[in-house]
């Protein structure tokens, strides 16, 4: 059994509330994700930066709780029947904070089925696509000359993005209601203007795309959760 007072992590970055959910987290687009869900479901938490330095994420004590190394993560004293419970992920986060909760995962178990495929669709499709978009454009990726690396992954987010448009149509959430899924999907949307590459595939031209984003964004958890933790 996972032993939160005694978990390595707590000697890098200790609990003030240890009774609360424990998040190591950066604002990242994936870090946001848990923090915002957190905001929206109202479960008690307390907020760790682990910044993304070798430092921080490759230290023993973030690997103890994550081997994979990449934020978020978090540690639940009050997990399945009574029991602490660590998780990594942030989709496996968002599904375990979602049914915890009760909240943002749908009335029925259809529901819950539609709004994971599109959960899934962020995982598996935007996130990775987008991020290597923001590699070869924005970042040392940058710096190779043949272009089709890039080229790809413009088309990519581009077909991305055209499928997210036509999801969106006559509706203001991807599965309908608000969901795990838009928790997911949005703070990646918002990632493109950090890449700077809104101009390069098109953004304007998705209206039901930059619609949803400002639906979004004027939520209340959106917005504290977007800068939870710090940067600071």
């Amino acid at each position: 059994m996972l032993d939160t007072k005694l978990h390595p992590i707590m000697n890098r970055w200790p609990a003030q509330f240890p009774d609360r959910i424990q998040l190591y987290s950066f604002p990242t687009p994936n870090g946001v994700k848990a923090s915002i869900m957190l905001e929206e479901t109202s479960l008690p938490y307390e907020a760790h930066k682990v910044t993304l330095s070798d430092a921080d994420v490759k230290s023993p004590e973030f690997l103890s709780l994550n081997p994979n190394n990449k934020i978020p993560a978090i540690i639940d004293p009050n997990g399945p029947d009574g029991e602490p419970i660590g998780l990594f992920e942030s989709g496996a986060i968002l599904l375990y904070l979602a049914e915890k909760s009760g909240k943002f995962i749908g009335q029925t178990k259809a529901d819950k089925h539609r709004i994971t495929q599109w959960l899934m669709f962020q995982m598996g499709g935007i996130g990775p696509m987008f991020g290597q978009l923001g590699f070869f454009h924005k970042f040392a990726g940058s710096e190779i000359e043949d272009p089709r690396p890039r080229e790809r992954y413009v088309n990519e987010a581009k077909r991305l993005l055209n499928v997210l448009n036509q999801q969106l149509d006559g509706q203001d959430w991807i599965a309908r209601e608000y969901s795990i899924a838009d928790i997911a999907i949005a703070p990646w949307l918002r990632g493109l203007e950090f890449y700077g590459a809104k101009e390069l595939v098109g953004w304007d031209d998705y209206t039901n795309v930059t619609a949803y984003l400002d639906r979004f964004l004027d939520r209340p958890a959106v917005q504290t959760g977007l800068v939870t933790p710090s940067r600071d």
